[in-house]
């Protein structure tokens, strides 16, 4: 299947208007944080409304409309009506759609889903969300690392927005914080020697890439969550719903529509977050890698939820090259991410399609398994992108 069943991306008010009139509205996002954070969006307004709905979550979204039912592609432009996540992120799109139902979205879900989607909270659309989130007294800025728990050396271990020395290892993040001598409560000092410490040691790891210096940004500096929300800051947030949307979409789904999440369904996500970064982060370590013309690639033994955050990992701290590509020979898995869109998930559909295999994704990632041999499927897909 091919991107040719795409439709034009609608304004948000044409979209609102054709939601307000429907009977039921099913929602399909593709697995990751953009897309899940949208999707809560958008159901969260329709609850609002008294429109029933259904939110699920798909790595490829292939809506089909059901009786008078309206399906709604998150995160994808396919299907007769979509909230795309190319250009700029779902969620940006989502919160304009809310405001044309008529209901004040909650900002720092649009937020998170921002910096899922790779930007920044304020860029890419998301102004009106910010604006509201520090209207409201809910989010503000600080120095310091964005990770989702009190416990820093838990949350540095297990982020998946930043690849340190002590990345999935507990302890040996605690012995870096000790170095430091933080005080128990941390005050403006105290997270600007931490950023840096985070800062540095991104950057001075031998195999690190020159594009990690950057990519490490997005974690420092984040937005704290100022008004009792499920974790700490925007960004862990986001790193958070990324997890869930491949690991636990669930619980995910349940989270992103939660208004007042109860303590058993934050400690839930957590745990789920918690579990799949140290994942992908222990699979990075154990990964032998090659560079070839144009990307890397990082052949591991990872469960399959793991291996498109692997991909991501390689590709913003790793790899030399645009484009990440991950295998798993034992599960005949493959997953791809690029710094931009070079078609990848077309092309793992093209390379699916000759292998007897599946294939998905989108314009900077995607991922397909195969029937056979996976080193076949691979060198076909290096020479695609």
């Amino acid at each position: 299947m091919t991107e040719a069943t795409a439709a034009a991306d609608p304004a948000p008010d044409a979209l609102a208007s054709v939601l307000a009139g429907a009977p039921f509205v099913r929602l399909v996002a593709t697995d990751d944080g953009d897309a899940l954070a949208a999707a809560g969006t958008v159901a969260r307004a329709l609850r609002e409304r008294a429109i029933p709905f259904q939110v699920r979550v798909s790595r490829d979204p292939a809506p089909k409309t059901v009786d008078d039912d309206v399906v709604v592609a998150v995160g994808t432009d396919r299907g007769p009506h979509a909230i795309p996540g190319a250009g700029r992120p779902a969620s940006t799109t989502a919160f304009a759609v809310a405001r044309e139902l008529g209901v004040d979205a909650d900002p720092v879900v649009v937020l998170a889903g921002v910096v899922a989607a790779g930007s920044v909270p304020g860029t890419d659309g998301s102004g009106d969300a910010l604006d509201a989130a520090e209207r409201a007294g809910t989010v503000s800025r600080r120095p310091g690392v964005a990770v989702p728990t009190t416990d820093l050396a838990e949350g540095l271990a297990a982020s998946t927005l930043v690849r340190t020395p002590y990345s999935g290892d507990v302890e040996a993040a605690r012995a870096a914080l000790a170095s430091l001598g933080l005080p128990a409560e941390l005050d403006e000092d105290a997270r600007r020697r931490l950023a840096s410490l985070v800062a540095v040691d991104v950057a001075a790891v031998p195999d690190a890439s020159a594009r990690s210096a950057s990519a490490v940004e997005r974690a420092l500096r984040p937005y704290a969550i100022d008004a009792g929300g499920p974790v700490e800051t925007v960004g862990g947030y986001a790193d958070v719903l990324d997890a869930l949307a491949r690991a636990a979409p669930g619980t995910g789904v349940a989270l992103a529509l939660a208004a007042d999440p109860s303590d058993d369904l934050t400690t839930a996500a957590v745990d789920a977050w918690r579990s799949h970064g140290t994942a992908a982060h222990r699979a990075v370590d154990a990964a032998t890698t090659g560079r070839y013309d144009g990307c890397v690639v990082a052949r591991v033994d990872a469960p399959a939820a793991v291996l498109p955050t692997v991909a991501r990992i390689v590709r913003d701290f790793r790899s030399p090259e645009p484009v990440a590509i991950v295998l798993d020979e034992a599960s005949e898995r493959i997953a791809a991410a690029a710094t931009d869109d070079r078609g990848i998930g077309d092309a793992c559909r093209a390379v699916a399609r000759e292998t007897s295999g599946d294939g998905w994704g989108r314009g900077a990632r995607g991922g397909l398994v195969v029937d056979g041999d996976p080193t076949e499927a691979l060198a076909a897909l290096r020479g695609r992108i």
